[in-house]
């Protein structure tokens, strides 16, 4: 028999399919036609070190950390979303990219949940410490960005809005700003519909924002958070005048959820899997014990 799992909206996609599988296969078709057709910057053997870095890290971290097994779906996300945002002279740096975006979802927790998103944190951790990777933004055709938005909007079907409604919110919030700011400077519509089109906030609002792992369990909770990347973002690209805003303000508010869930608590988000089938008892528990107390079955969807 089928197994149904929550209720929408519950914090849990219906039915056994694992949301990650789908956006693994929009990310991977999405790569392959920029390679091939677009010359997005990202060899097929520089595309192969990234991904062999995220899959030996997951690898080398679920053993550290006494994972019960292996699950390169969260990994191959990861290092794909990096195959098309990051960018880096040396094999090395993208490798240590790589490395630190899988690294910072076992090492960097709280209460059982990583804090950063893994490739928004990479990304960021490596512009800083670096200053020799960068983010390729710009590198979609008008076509393609519009043939990701209906994948990646596809993504909101498939996960049965599990975390649909933050990327809903943080993209209204985003456009509201875009929208307003030219309105008050009179400038043409044409200027805020730009911004907008861009592969690179596709990818972080389907992909990097929408993250379960690391978003507020509450709903309210999630639209405050949207609320706070989306004027965050704002900041740093019009008053900061820096690249990048995005990543900037979706790493600073990334640290507040531990605290946005502490004043606004909701039911805590499990990938479909054998090792979330766990009855309701024992998953309220497991959310006041540290993450090294638990069993290894309940910590193997990292």
């Amino acid at each position: 028999m089928r197994e149904v799992t929550s209720r929408p909206g519950r914090g849990r996609p219906i039915g056994p399919h694992d949301p990650r599988l789908y956006q693994i296969a929009v990310l991977a078709a999405l790569l392959l036609y920029g390679m091939v057709w677009l010359d997005f910057g990202v060899s097929p053997d520089r595309a192969l070190v990234i991904l062999g870095a995220a899959l030996a890290a997951q690898y080398v971290c679920g053993r550290t950390w006494g994972l019960s097994r292996f699950d390169p779906k969260s990994a191959l996300i990861s290092g794909l979303s990096l195959c098309l945002l990051c960018r880096a002279n040396e094999p090395l740096l993208a490798i240590l990219t790589a490395t630190a975006a899988i690294v910072s979802k076992f090492a960097l927790r709280w209460r059982g949940k990583h804090v950063f998103n893994p490739t928004n944190f990479g990304l960021v951790a490596m512009m800083l410490v670096t200053g020799q990777v960068w983010v390729s933004p710009g590198q979609w055709g008008s076509a393609a960005t519009f043939g990701f938005l209906m994948a990646s909007a596809g993504c909101l079907v498939v996960t049965r809005a599990g975390r649909a409604d933050v990327t809903l919110m943080f993209l209204g919030a985003w456009a509201a700003l875009l929208l307003g700011r030219s309105t008050w400077l009179g400038e043409p519509l044409v200027i805020p519909v730009h911004r907008l089109e861009s592969g690179a906030l596709i990818l972080f609002a389907f992909f990097m924002i929408s993250d379960p792992k690391t978003t507020p369990d509450s709903r309210v909770g999630r639209a405050l958070f949207a609320g706070l990347v989306a004027a965050g973002a704002y900041v740093v690209q019009f008053v900061l005048f820096r690249t990048n805003g995005l990543l900037w303000s979706l790493a600073v508010a990334s640290v507040l959820v531990p605290v946005i869930d502490w004043l606004l608590p909701g039911q805590r988000y499990q990938w479909p899997s054998p090792s979330s089938r766990v009855d309701t008892a024992s998953e309220a528990r497991s959310q006041d014990e540290p993450a090294g107390f638990r069993p290894a079955v309940e910590r193997s969807s990292v």
